[in-house]
Formats: structure tokens, sequence, C-alpha cells
């Protein structure tokens, strides 16, 4: 079974154009519906505003500014799109970008995303959007680096292996995109020392199981000794030509609060591939 619908997250900030792209590209491979979603947020007044006629001169104004947003970047969706065949349809949403897009996921496959910009160019954006979508969403998140991609990922994935649910749920989350690897690295590290009660992870039932599926995946072990867990996948993906990560996201979702484990916050702020997160 592969994905069959495709959600990506539209706007008219800098990343967009890429992000669009390889969620066309993704649902072209899989023969998917493609669902483009612009979130229209919510205006919200300034604490400095004066008087009601300042207040609607610029909520006017926002309402503007937000017309034209939008119509650049359903023109950015369309423009994907000429010329292939993959349906597709445009919805709109009142609120924040991760809540819609949580909300739509329960319709979709997979979701598709950009990096945190280190200066946001999309109006309204939300800097922390993959770290709330990922604990967010029902589905997996493919998070698109924000300096984009050259070629179509997923000829080479490394995937993040621990043992634990989450990883077993981004395993399986990835399996249509693992089958049509060339090659996929099982990477394993083990816990760094003076962690007693931690035993190394093995990776053999992993790759049996992937292997049952028609993937070809190899293992690889690492030992995290001193080092970032976050930087060490990262290593592993550059040295093995991975062209995309598969991991699991841990952490919780509350209201005002975000928590994410230490080795997804590394690679969210230093990913120069894509990754696909599943919680």
């Amino acid at each position: 079974m592969g994905y069959k619908v495709i959600l990506v997250h539209c706007d008219a900030g800098k990343t967009a154009a890429s992000r669009i792209a390889v969620a066309v590209d993704l649902a072209t491979r899989f023969d998917a519906h493609v669902v483009g979603l612009y979130v229209r947020t919510r205006f919200e007044a300034p604490i400095f505003s004066d008087g009601s006629l300042a207040m609607d001169t610029l909520y006017r104004n926002y309402e503007a500014a937000v017309k034209a947003d939008e119509a650049a970047a359903a023109a950015l969706f369309e423009g994907a799109l000429k010329g292939k065949s993959c349906p597709h349809e445009w919805h709109t949403a009142d609120g924040y970008a991760d809540e819609a897009l949580a909300n739509f996921s329960h319709g979709a496959d997979l979701v598709v995303v950009s990096q945190a910009e280190p200066e946001p160019s999309a109006l309204g954006a939300l800097p922390d959007l993959p770290e709330r979508l990922a604990l967010a969403s029902e589905r997996p998140v493919f998070v698109v680096p924000h300096i984009g991609v050259t070629t179509p990922p997923g000829k080479t994935v490394l995937l993040c292996w621990n043992g634990r649910r989450e990883a077993g749920r981004a395993a399986a989350d990835a399996l249509p995109l693992l089958r049509k690897a060339d090659k996929v690295v099982v990477l394993t590290i083990d816990p760094p020392k003076g962690l007693e009660d931690e035993e190394p992870t093995s990776a053999a039932s992993i790759v049996t199981w992937l292997e049952r599926h028609g993937v070809k995946a190899v293992a690889q072990r690492d030992s995290a000794a001193d080092a970032d867990v976050g930087d060490i996948i990262l290593s592993r993906a550059a040295d093995s030509s991975a062209d995309l990560v598969v991991m699991g996201v841990y952490g919780h979702s509350r209201v005002r609060e975000m928590m994410l484990g230490g080795a997804s916050r590394t690679i969210l702020g230093s990913m120069t591939v894509p990754i696909l997160f599943a919680h």
C-alpha cells in the first residue's frame, strides 16, 4: 500500500516552491492525490494600537496582504502541477498552520512542510511549525530543508532505529518510500557510557521485517559516546549519501508547551536532507 493522499502546506514564502515541488513529485511517484492547504493566520492587534480608526486600517491592510499572499501561494501550487497528471485540490483554512494542518491530516497519508527559515519569509510563519505538527499530526510529517533539494528524495534512506514505539511507527509510515529506495541503512546508536540501564538495541528484527516487505536494508551500528545523537545521525546521513532520513519523534504536546527530544531538535535545526518524522 502506498500514499494516496499527500497534504502540502502552501504559502508564498521563499521555501514554498521547493516544498510544493517535493509534494507533487511524491504524488506523481505514488499516483496520489495532492491537497494544497493555505492557512489564513488570525489577525492579532498590536498592543500599541491606538483608537478604533487605526485598528480598522490595520485590519483592512492585513486582510489585503492575506488576500494577495493567498493568490501568490495558489499560483505556486498550480504552477508546480502544470503538465502533471496527478489529481489535486486546493483548500484554505483560518487559524494557525499547525492546527489547520493537523486537522486536515486526518484525510491524508503524508503531510509535507518546510524546515523553519533562519529569517521567516512567509506571512504569519510559525518558526516551530515542523515541531508542532510532528507532535500533533496523526500522519507522518515530511520536512523539506529550507535550502531545498536538488534531486527527488528516497534513493538512499537512513532509518534511525532504537526499538521504541515511535521508531517502529516511523518505519511503518515510511514503508512506501523504503520499498522504492535503492538502499536503506538502518542506524542504531549505542547509549553513552554510564547509562548501564540502557541495553544496546539490535537492528536484526527490523532488518528482517523490512526484507520481508521487499526493502533492501543493511544494518549499521554507532556509539553515542559523548556526541549529540542528532549530530551522529546527520553525520551518518552524509557518510551514506542518504537523501532522506526517517525517524521517530519523541516528546509531547500541551497548550502553549511543545517539548521535543534532543536529537529531533538538533536535526530540525541543522538538517540538509528531508526528514520523515512519525510520533
